[in-house]
């Protein structure tokens, strides 16, 4: 059985402002990553260098500009979460004068896995948070 995760996080930006912080490779390496390849459309490519050692690719499978984006996530040379073995679902919620961002990500194969990315998406949600409301979120602690 393969596991899901659950994230949310509210960013004091306009819904444009934030998926474009998920869509613009430029905006993206803003808070994650080391060098990105976006291709915001069904069927485009999602690959995201987060150093030297680790890459995500996947594809997209649904984008509704502003309000939500879907796609195929996993890590190249990766033996248990391999590239496109699992759903990243993030949608845009127009709240509170900024956008809340509920992330899902399933298809993650065990609890172990889950923890992990649970983790890493905590680490960089908050980094788009700051950079998204125009912060600078500074060095990245994992990316080293």
């Amino acid at each position: 059985m393969t596991e899901t995760l659950h994230s949310e996080i509210q960013i004091a930006a306009p819904q444009a402002t934030v998926f474009a912080f998920l869509t613009d490779p430029d905006k993206i390496l803003r808070w994650m990553g080391t060098s990105a390849t976006i291709e915001p459309h069904p069927g485009g490519i999602y690959l995201l260098s987060m150093n030297d050692r680790q890459t995500a690719r996947g594809q997209f499978t649904e984008v509704i500009p502003v309000h939500r984006l879907a796609y195929s996530f996993g890590w190249d040379g990766h033996d248990t979460v391999p590239p496109e073995s699992g759903l990243i679902e993030i949608d845009l919620i127009e709240k509170d004068g900024g956008t809340l961002v509920r992330l899902t990500h399933s298809g993650l194969p065990d609890e172990k896995e889950r923890a992990n990315h649970a983790k890493g998406w905590a680490h960089y949600l908050r980094r788009m948070s700051i950079a998204a409301a125009g912060g600078d979120p500074g060095p990245d602690s994992m990316n080293g």
